[in-house]
């Protein structure tokens, strides 16, 4: 039984004495996702077996139909993916023109979503390329983001899902500031995103993504900083907060978009502790970054390039950070 259709209704989960350790060991570290990971538990999915992958450099492993949207060229973070080629592209969903009165749930609370990566930012290779220091190491400005096959790029995915987190959010209260909006040339650069949230002193920030790996290399991560107190940078503070963070939004995100946690990084839990990430090195509040599948592999980006699945996906950031913004 597949968990990759964007309209899944996950079955009642069937006892599996082969899966009820993994299941127990993710419940443990996820308590939110304790409900969605017993249903993928049980009914299993395609490409569910070995990886094949490897994690990527200063990676911690934490134990514990497409629509018409979009095809266009070519991972993660400004921080983690290698520039690549011109995009072409169809434009993001335009955010709702109509929305229900607000909640006020998260009334006070302050959200700092972060698109990753620019559309523009292939035609300025000069402009991010340029290094910036982000503490324990110099790394680029930013990247150009993957792409899938068909070469729909990572930078209009992370717009259109921020677009729909940002309703989500606003609608119960919070305010919400975004990185960019599309309305910059290029960038903006590593460091400056995660000062942005922390002029801004976000009560919780997020940077989006989609990876770019291997093909047979499937399902979501969640990002998470750990200590680096180097330079300008020191996380200890927020090492915590943001743990937390990261497990309520991996829990949420398997819940409601019925995705199973990465086949090659984090261990099957969907959480991974990263030093070399300048979004989070520089952050001063709880952050984290979310890849949300891989666009290169072929049913990963069925799923990305379909807007019904990536209102799910922002559905399920949006639960889990409520959850952590509520206490």
């Amino acid at each position: 039984m597949s968990y990759t259709g964007p309209d899944f209704e996950p079955p009642q989960p069937r006892r599996s004495p082969l899966r009820r350790p993994l299941t127990v060991a993710l419940a443990a570290l996820v308590p939110g996702a304790l409900l969605g990971w017993g249903v993928y538990a049980a009914v299993g999915g395609p490409d569910d077996g070995d990886g094949g992958g490897a994690d990527r450099a200063g990676a911690v492993r934490t134990p514990a139909t497409p629509s018409s949207d979009g095809p266009g060229p070519a991972s993660g973070d400004g921080d983690a993916k290698r520039p690549a080629g011109s995009p072409a592209a169809p434009t993001s969903a335009a955010p709702s023109a109509s929305r229900p009165p607000a909640s006020g749930a998260l009334k006070g609370k302050v959200v700092v979503i972060d698109p990753g990566h620019n559309p523009a930012n292939f035609q300025h290779a000069t402009e991010i390329n340029r290094k910036v220091n982000v503490g324990n190491h110099w790394k680029e400005c930013d990247t150009t983001g993957t792409a899938t096959n068909a070469g729909w790029p990572e930078a209009k995915f992370t717009l259109d899902v921020a677009h729909r987190l940002r309703d989500l959010l606003e609608e119960q209260g919070a305010t919400v500031k975004l990185t960019q909006d599309g309305d910059r040339s290029y960038g903006p650069c590593v460091d400056e995103r995660a000062r942005i949230g922390n002029e801004a002193k976000a009560d919780a920030a997020i940077s989006i993504h989609a990876d770019g790996s291997g093909a047979g290399n499937r399902g979501f991560h969640v990002i998470m900083p750990g200590p680096v107190h180097e330079g300008a940078a020191d996380t200890r503070a927020i090492v915590a907060p943001s743990a937390e963070l990261g497990k309520r939004v991996a829990g949420s995100f398997v819940r409601v978009t019925g995705t199973a946690p990465s086949n090659y990084l984090g261990d099957g839990t969907g959480l991974v502790t990263r030093t070399d990430l300048g979004g989070l090195n520089l952050s001063t509040v709880p952050k984290v970054f979310i890849e949300c599948g891989n666009m290169r592999d072929s049913t990963d980006a069925a799923l990305l390039t379909s807007g019904s699945w990536r209102q799910k996906a922002a559905e399920g950031m949006s639960e889990g950070m409520v959850s952590f913004l509520r206490g």
